[in-house]
């Protein structure tokens, strides 16, 4: 029997850009959406949902490793379980993140995982450190950081061949600005994160081109009354796209609610900031070259206890948003799809259900909002 070449999917509520749509019909021709039809031929398969939602598939930019598997291996394999492992939970399009090392071993990385973006599996790379501080280091190893010298972010965007979509750096390092305008003028995003900088120092970085906030309250000086520090300088400018990591541990409900309230969905992505353990269980993994030990879900360094990452997949974070921040869940979609797609300069081709984009989409069961459907261009990873 040949495979259908039209599914149609009926009687779910649908969020697309303009809104939910009850009971709402979904139609995929290949490996894209199409336009709706009511002449259903033989060819056409219809899957009734009633009583589900229908999602765009879930985009990650923040991730870095999964299924026991990490980014940082730098081997094809690897990153493949790290993707599966993800995809099963929604994640349709994913960026690889890497973790601090030594500049030879980041530009080896980088060039194998640079072979999974060319091959569609991944949507690019973004190296978070070592351009960071070592006073705001969390799960890094502090022997190997270094200043962010363009000279030294180049070789890896070199190495990524063409790519590497974000970098994470601290600003107020020295050759920190110089590096938010080179990676402005190379289209890649900079980020600011693991940062010690001041309002004015990040305020400085945004006006040099800093567009993200990487895990915002994360790895940074809380936000103060006197000295505000890089929380307020990164909330408040409509330029800035602000990462939130939504596992309970990280962050509290209402910091998570105040971000939304402040930046919008527009402004938030939601990540998984995800190591090797995400869909696993308690245990010993490794995270570049340092050790993490999981215990109830949670992540942190074997030494010294600080959060090494999270355990998070994103339905987990779907699923929080809507039932205990008790956030609409078209807003929260727009966090998980748009918002990174559009930043990613990816959104002609995922982020939201409309005609002509990759049909990536997810079916979440309504009330619990766990995942029973996902779809990546037209192929069912999880059949309902």
């Amino acid at each position: 029997m040949t495979s259908p070449s039209r599914t149609v999917l009926t009687g779910a509520q649908v969020v697309r850009p303009s809104g939910v749509v009850p009971d709402g019909r979904v139609t995929v021709e290949g490996t894209r959406f199409a336009a709706g039809v009511r002449d259903e031929a033989d060819s056409t398969e219809v899957v009734a949902l009633p009583g589900h939602w229908i999602v765009p598939g879930f985009v990650d930019q923040h991730v870095h490793g999964g299924g026991g598997a990490s980014f940082s291996a730098g081997t094809a394999d690897e990153a493949l379980r790290v993707i599966a492992a993800h995809r099963v939970h929604g994640t349709t399009t994913l960026v690889a993140s890497t973790v601090t090392g030594e500049l030879g071993d980041l530009a080896a990385q980088a060039g194998a995982l640079s072979e999974l973006v060319e091959q569609g599996e991944l949507a690019g790379l973004h190296f978070e450190g070592p351009f960071i501080s070592p006073h705001r280091r969390g799960a890094h190893d502090p022997t190997l950081l270094r200043d962010p010298a363009p000279a030294d972010i180049r070789k890896l965007l070199d190495a990524a061949r063409g790519t590497a979509r974000m970098v994470t750096l601290a600003p107020e390092l020295p050759g920190g600005t110089e590096s938010v305008r080179m990676l402005r003028d190379s289209g890649v995003v900079a980020a600011v994160g693991h940062t010690e900088a001041t309002y004015e120092q990040v305020r400085d970085a945004v006006e040099a081109g800093a567009t993200v906030a990487t895990h915002l309250f994360n790895a940074m000086p809380v936000l103060g009354h006197r000295a505000p520090g890089p929380v307020a300088a990164l909330l408040e400018d409509e330029r800035v796209t602000v990462e939130l990591v939504n596992d309970g541990t990280h962050l509290h409900p209402s910091v998570v609610g105040l971000a939304f309230r402040t930046a919008g969905p527009d402004r938030v992505a939601l990540i998984t900031d995800a190591m090797g353990a995400a869909g696993m269980g308690d245990g010993s993994y490794p995270l570049g070259p340092l050790t993490v030990e999981v215990r109830d879900g949670v992540a942190r360094l074997s030494e010294g206890g600080a959060i090494a990452g999270s355990t998070l997949t994103l339905d987990d974070a779907f699923r929080r948003s809507v039932l205990v921040n008790g956030l609409p869940v078209a807003d929260v979609s727009r966090a998980l799809s748009g918002t990174p797609a559009r930043l990613l300069g990816v959104a002609d081709r995922v982020g939201s259900i409309e005609e002509g984009k990759d049909a990536d989409l997810v079916v979440l069961a309504d009330g619990t909002f766990d995942v029973v459907g996902v779809m990546r261009r037209g192929e069912w990873v999880v059949r309902p």
